[in-house]
């Protein structure tokens, strides 16, 4: 019989936020796997478990997941742990679930802490519609091309981001989005959590004057409908609408179909647009 996967979330921060459950299986896993033995090792002599640990992390999960694998076909309950939060988010946990759901190994959740909700939750952004994006790219045009895809995401934006990239970041974020609302959180659920909604040119004249400590959660708003229905009709409206039309018949649409898009593009009914288009030119 095959073990299971189980994925543990940890603390983020504060240790009393552990659950009984994660405990539970912490003692009775055979093996534990962690993003680095050494910080894992403190939460588990802190709570009084002893168990085997094993690294998993981005640089060994190709020889590590495979070794995970055999351990639990051969039958062992393994729990994944990351260095604090939810593991499969934003780390190589991923990768060993998919690679359980390619052998048909069960794979089950111990929920708790997750940094980017705790981080929404407290932004005072909108919660309905949300896009988790991680960390940014290093690579200046891998940042920006990724920037450029979120120019027009309406959704909350959420990143995570370290003190040392910080300032780059949120120049990037401005030069591309504009001048945004965010919600710069660090030291979720500590001693000195701080929550501090702003914009980002304020964000940015801030991290001027001082360093960034710690890991950050950014909240970024999302750009309104109506700004982004403007920008459209902005776009359409340099050009005429015979090319607008153009532009969509090359598409396979019919005329009709062009119209109906070409009204609804520029804010206007589809009757406007056949007047037009039948209108001798002057």
């Amino acid at each position: 019989m095959t073990g299971i996967l189980y994925l543990v979330a940890t603390p983020i921060g504060n240790l009393e936020d552990i659950t009984y459950r994660a405990v539970r299986i912490l003692e009775e896993a055979d093996l534990i796997a962690a993003e680095d033995t050494r910080h894992t090792k403190k939460l588990l002599n802190h709570l009084g478990i002893n168990k085997p640990l094993i690294s998993y992390h981005e640089h060994n999960k190709m020889e590590k997941g495979q070794v995970l694998i055999e351990k639990l076909l051969a039958g062992d309950g393994i729990a994944l742990v990351t260095d604090a939060g939810t593991p499969g988010i934003s780390d190589p946990g991923e990768d060993l679930v998919k690679l359980c759901h390619d052998h048909n190994i069960p794979v089950t959740s111990i929920p708790g802490p997750v940094a980017l909700i705790t981080g929404l939750i407290l932004s005072g952004l909108s919660t309905r519609r949300f896009v988790f994006e991680g960390f940014l790219p290093h690579d200046k045009k891998e940042r920006k091309m990724v920037l450029e895809q979120l120019k027009d995401e309406h959704r909350t934006i959420i990143l995570y981001e370290a003190p040392h990239r910080l300032k780059q970041t949120l120049l990037s974020i401005k030069d591309t989005l504009g001048n945004r609302q965010v919600s710069m959180t660090r030291e979720l659920t500590k001693k000195f959590e701080e929550v501090l909604p702003m914009t980002l040119d304020e964000a940015i004249k801030k991290y001027s004057q001082e360093d960034p400590r710690g890991e950050y959660v950014l909240i970024v708003e999302g750009k309104s409908l109506e700004s982004i229905r403007d920008d459209r009709i902005k776009q359409w409206e340099s050009i005429t609408i015979e090319e607008h039309m153009n532009q969509y018949m090359k598409e396979n649409m019919s005329k009709k179909e062009a119209m109906k898009q070409v009204a609804k593009d520029r804010g206007t009914t589809k009757r406007a647009i056949y007047q037009y288009l039948i209108e001798p030119s002057e």
